[in-house]
């Protein structure tokens, strides 16, 4: 039974875009002298699931756990046959391809085996050179994007701005979006890795190659009435003067929130809930002891978690990620 916070090892990507925060500013260990783009936190992917690499859980893998006990790790967000989210640290010194992810009913059509992708940013730090681009702008449709990407014009399709840390996202499945230029985030996303590549920046390997694109499937999942997707920023990021509980983003996949706190508070014990430290330090006591928390961290606290109390050391922000709850879609979903 599943009654303490579990920790996983991040599995780390090496990728074209990325480059050495994972390890500088979170933490991470990188393995080689290679640019990494990603840390998958929590996975129950089929390309990697996450290892449990403390406590009474150790050595299991976040898929073990989820077919021997669903019930303490879910409580009322199961059954289901993955974990819901992959959470991830993404460290984009270049640029992420211009891309688009399926969702649910296109998915199974456009990438069998794969499920649809709904995601959020969460800005943890981000350069002035940093741009984000998310959403078509009113007008575009398919035969302008089509003649745009012939013509090496994509960027000016799409709605862009320069993010500034504390900014969250909401990138709904059908948005065309990017980012890049210098910027570090926490991503929650559904568990699945279907993305469609429409354009790649004119980007070759020292080979002369380039990435392959998905033009025809991308233009196949697009939601083209979704128009220009904008941030909702967290309040008094990161030093805000009083505590702050914001939710910024209720969907039907996840809600995430942003929790800045310097006295000591409860977690646990009512629902399935991750938490991602974006700066600070501090701890969780439980009855089976302490947990330390600092900023880079990520925690997945199952429904069964004896109740806890956080203990920040000086001031401590969390992105607090729960199942949906009802009422609609909110906070960073605004257009």
């Amino acid at each position: 039974m599943l009654y303490t916070p579990i920790r996983f090892a991040p599995y780390l990507r090496p990728m074209v875009w990325g480059g050495r925060r994972l390890g500088e500013a979170l933490g991470k260990t990188l393995p080689t002298a290679d640019a990494y783009g990603e840390s998958w936190e929590i996975s129950d992917h089929l390309s990697h699931h996450s290892t449990v690499i403390e406590g009474p859980a150790l050595g299991r893998t976040l898929h073990e756990l989820m077919v021997e006990e669903p019930a303490a790790l879910l409580g009322d967000a199961g059954p289901r046959p993955v974990f819901p989210w992959l959470v991830k640290f993404l460290d984009a010194r270049d640029w992420l391809s211009v891309q688009v992810h399926p969702d649910d009913e296109s998915a199974p059509r456009l990438w069998p085996g794969e499920g649809g992708k709904t995601e959020a940013w969460f800005v943890l730090d981000a350069a002035p050179t940093a741009k984000v681009y998310a959403g078509l702008l009113p007008g575009v449709d398919e035969a302008r994007l089509r003649a745009a990407l012939r013509d090496g014009t994509v960027a000016d399709c799409l709605h862009c701005f320069h993010p500034r840390p504390g900014d969250c996202l909401f990138l709904p499945a059908g948005t065309v979006h990017a980012v890049g230029g210098g910027v570090l985030m926490a991503e929650v996303q559904q568990t699945s890795d279907a993305t469609f590549r429409l354009y790649d920046w004119d980007r070759r390997d020292a080979r002369g190659r380039s990435r392959t694109l998905h033009i025809d499937q991308a233009m196949a999942c697009i939601d083209w009435n979704a128009g220009p997707v904008r941030p909702v920023h967290a309040e008094g990021y990161p030093d805000a003067p009083e505590p702050v509980r914001q939710r910024l983003v209720s969907c039907r996949y996840f809600t995430i929130e942003y929790m800045h706190q310097v006295e000591p508070f409860p977690c646990g014990g009512e629902r399935m809930q991750v938490l991602i430290v974006a700066h600070g330090r501090g701890g969780i006591d439980g009855p089976a002891g302490r947990t330390d928390l600092r900023t880079g961290d990520t925690l997945l606290l199952p429904a069964a978690v004896a109740p806890q109390e956080c203990r920040p050391d000086g001031s401590l922000g969390l992105l607090l990620v729960s199942p949906a709850v009802s009422g609609g879609v909110h906070g960073a979903t605004s257009r």
